[in-house]
């Protein structure tokens, strides 16, 4: 939503918000890197354990993840955390489902 120090969005006219002020405000290059985003809202998350809150992070890519391996591990690290993670790939990169390959990190998440 632009605002770092309250970067919640409240439903989806919120997220949809967020996303058009977001269009105006950011230009996409690369490396496209998401492990340090899936950690920030993963420590959110660790905070409010008592079912209180949920949390979803919405992911909107051009690119193909840069940093494939840290970014699995911070899903692997996330996975009990209340929140989810929505990966959406738009534009003319090729995305394959790579992410899927969770299975591979520790065993913890099947692909």
């Amino acid at each position: 939503n632009g605002d770092a120090s309250n970067p919640a969005c409240r439903g989806i006219a919120g997220v949809l918000e967020a996303y058009q002020c977001s269009l105006r405000r950011v230009q996409l290059y690369g490396p496209t890197n998401f492990a340090p985003v899936v950690n920030h809202v993963a420590r959110s998350a660790a905070t409010v354990l008592d079912g209180s809150q949920y949390f979803v992070l919405l992911i909107i890519t051009d690119g193909v993840i840069s940093d494939m391996a840290q970014t699995k591990e911070a899903i692997v690290n996330a996975a009990k955390l209340p929140m989810s993670i929505i990966i959406v790939g738009v534009g003319q990169a090729e995305f394959d489902g790579k992410i899927w390959g969770l299975g591979e990190t520790r065993g913890r998440l099947g692909g």
